[in-house]
């Protein structure tokens, strides 16, 4: 009989320590971990996509009628200012510079020649200016043949880059026909357009007077040499709501080309940014949600408006204030109007212990 009430006592004494530990477990799983939305200055990057254009990149054109005669060149090579590249046959505009050197010879010895009698009073003063003005006129004649026969000549008018041919050796061209176009590529103009909202937010809030910027190129590698934001344009676009942005950009190496596209990353500052993890988001039909607790630690969801996003983190746009209480773990857990029973996080640690932690 001792033996069945000892045995019942140790069932019961089981049971109670198996309840109470199972108790402890079911607490120990409903306690969530809740946080607070980070109030502080930070800065987002932007990305825009931009167009890559030489610092110098123009048309070379043939400035006379002619044959195509020579060419010293040849496409992509690197020329430099005064080198010669094409030559359209001269042998007309030297014939007529030698004419006209011959006239100008003439007119100044006939005016030489009058000049002597008119110092001794052989001939008038007027006789005299005239002879002058004729040899005046013979000189900008020869000075006129010079030029047209300067232009039979195409020289680099700066250093820079071949493009190809668009026309042969050999080929008769016009007046204004397009030779090849020439870029100086040592230094790059990049432009980007920049909606009106973040125009307005990089003005208010930055101080720099030359905003540096980064290029992430095509193949997704980023320009090892920064650029500088120099020029805005004077007026927005009424149909996109853009204004566009340049930025200077070094190219010691050559490897940025005229014509070129990629994307210019761009730090913003933001002032007192709303900041949050997105672990304690989630989304139903495209809208991010966050579980606020209440006053009585009844836990609500509230939609939220994204306005940037980083690494792990949000920054808000709308939707919570900084003293707010959210749901930082376990959202998948509760519902609209559970009460729960949580421990309180610092948002700076939470933050820290992020893989990017905004500064």
């Amino acid at each position: 009989m001792k033996r069945i009430i000892m045995f019942i006592s140790l069932s019961a004494l089981l049971c109670n320590t198996s309840c109470k530990s199972s108790k402890e477990e079911k607490e120990e799983e409903i306690k969530f971990s809740v946080t607070s939305p980070l109030k502080k200055d930070t800065t987002i990057t932007r990305q825009y996509v931009c167009q890559i254009r030489a610092i110098s990149h123009i048309e070379l054109r043939a400035l006379e009628r002619g044959y195509l005669q020579n060419i010293f060149v040849d496409e992509g090579q690197s020329v430099k200012k005064g080198q010669m590249m094409f030559q359209i046959m001269p042998l007309i505009y030297q014939a007529e510079m030698q004419k006209a050197q011959a006239e100008a010879n003439f007119a100044e010895i006939e005016y030489l020649n009058t000049k002597r009698l008119a110092d001794s009073n052989v001939v008038s003063a007027n006789e005299l200016a005239m002879t002058k003005a004729k040899f005046e006129k013979a000189k900008a004649e020869l000075s006129l043949t010079q030029v047209h026969l300067g232009f039979t000549e195409i020289k680099a008018p700066f250093d820079g880059i071949m493009d190809h041919f668009h026309v042969r050796l050999g080929s008769l061209l016009d007046e204004g026909d397009l030779l090849t176009t020439l870029s100086d590529n040592s230094e790059m103009w990049v432009y980007f357009n920049v909606p009106e909202a973040e125009y307005l937010n990089y003005k208010t809030n930055s101080t720099e007077e030359n905003l540096q910027v980064n290029l992430l190129m095509a193949n997704n590698q980023v320009f090892k040499y920064p650029g500088v934001v120099k020029t805005i344009e004077a007026d927005f676009n009424n149909e996109t709501g853009n204004i566009a942005f340049r930025a200077t950009f070094p190219n010691p190496e050559g490897l940025l080309r005229h014509g070129e596209t990629g994307n210019i990353q761009m730090v913003l500052p933001l002032k007192n940014a709303i900041i949050i993890p997105q672990k304690s988001t989630y989304e139903i039909l495209e809208k991010k949600y966050v579980f606020v607790v209440d006053k009585n630690d009844v836990v609500h969801a509230r939609e939220i408006k994204i306005a940037s996003e980083l690494p792990d983190l949000y920054i808000l746009k709308d939707g919570l204030q900084e003293n707010e209480r959210i749901m930082l773990e376990g959202i998948r857990k509760v519902k609209d109007g559970d009460k729960i029973t949580y421990t309180y996080e610092d948002p700076n640690k939470v933050m820290s212990n992020l893989k990017v932690f905004v500064e």
